[in-house]
């Protein structure tokens, strides 16, 4: 079992509303059938999520009654982006079924309160490969939030403790600061838990990194403190989702516990 989290930056243009990349995500769909292994899958929402829940301010909860049409709309925005992904995972053979997380889960002030475990288990066992995705969910005490890919992965992995979770990034994976605006950035090829906290604090001080990966950092430090070995490549690159999948050596970032 290994889970993968494909991020909204590698299958869509964040800065572009509704924008599919779908020669990449085709090609990472042809990657996955060809490793042929059980797996999960989570993507991000990307242009199609995140410009329409910051329209509406969906993460800080209901505020006003315009924001429920906002919270539909938003919802079925990401959900097409999920049948996109949905129809390239089945154009290659691959049995994908949508799980849309406001279905099976509840948050409490942004944090996970409850989540049925057992229909992704169900599918498993019968074959299918799970499909989910960053979401717009209820909240108790916010009226409803943001559950992002990243929080999904790391509930994922402690409930079904896979062999290997996989961040599929527009990076080729961990650097010592942010490699789109410092030139002098340095690849990270791997790196232990500790040295991840020493390397996230030291990222809070660069305001130019964002606050995306200052998140999936964090989201990655507790995946590998519950003792699962996590990986970040670059989307964008041929095979190498697929040489991770089958454990061939890429350019990629392992992260170790210790």
């Amino acid at each position: 079992m290994q889970i993968i989290k494909i991020g909204g930056s590698v299958i869509t243009d964040k800065s572009t509303k509704d924008s599919f990349k779908k020669t990449i995500v085709d090609r990472l769909s042809a990657e996955i059938k060809k490793a042929d292994k059980e797996i999960i899958i989570v993507h991000g929402a990307g242009s199609y999520g995140h410009i329409l829940a910051k329209k509406h301010n969906l993460n800080q909860g209901y505020k006003n009654n315009e924001q429920i049409l906002g919270f539909a709309l938003t919802h079925t925005s990401v959900q097409k982006l999920n049948t996109l992904v949905l129809n390239s995972l089945q154009e290659n053979n691959i049995p994908a079924v949508s799980i849309p997380p406001h279905a099976v889960m509840r948050l409490d002030d942004h944090e996970p309160i409850d989540m049925n475990y057992d229909v992704f288990r169900d599918l498993l066992k019968q074959g299918f490969t799970p499909v989910t995705f960053g979401d717009v969910v209820l909240d108790k005490k916010l009226g409803f939030s943001i559950c992002s890919g990243d929080l999904l992965m790391q509930l994922l992995a402690e409930q079904f403790k896979p062999e290997k979770v996989i961040f599929v990034i527009d990076e080729d994976g961990l650097y010592t600061s942010n490699p789109k605006t410092d030139k002098n950035a340095e690849f990270i090829e791997t790196i232990t838990l500790d040295k991840l906290k020493q390397l996230s604090t030291s990222l809070d001080n660069h305001a130019d990194v964002t606050m995306g990966m200052k998140g999936k950092i964090n989201t990655i430090k507790n995946i590998v403190n519950l003792g699962f070995n996590t990986v970040l490549l670059n989307g964008n690159k041929p095979d190498r989702l697929y040489k991770v999948l089958i454990g061939e050596k890429t350019k990629c970032t392992n992260v170790y516990r210790s």
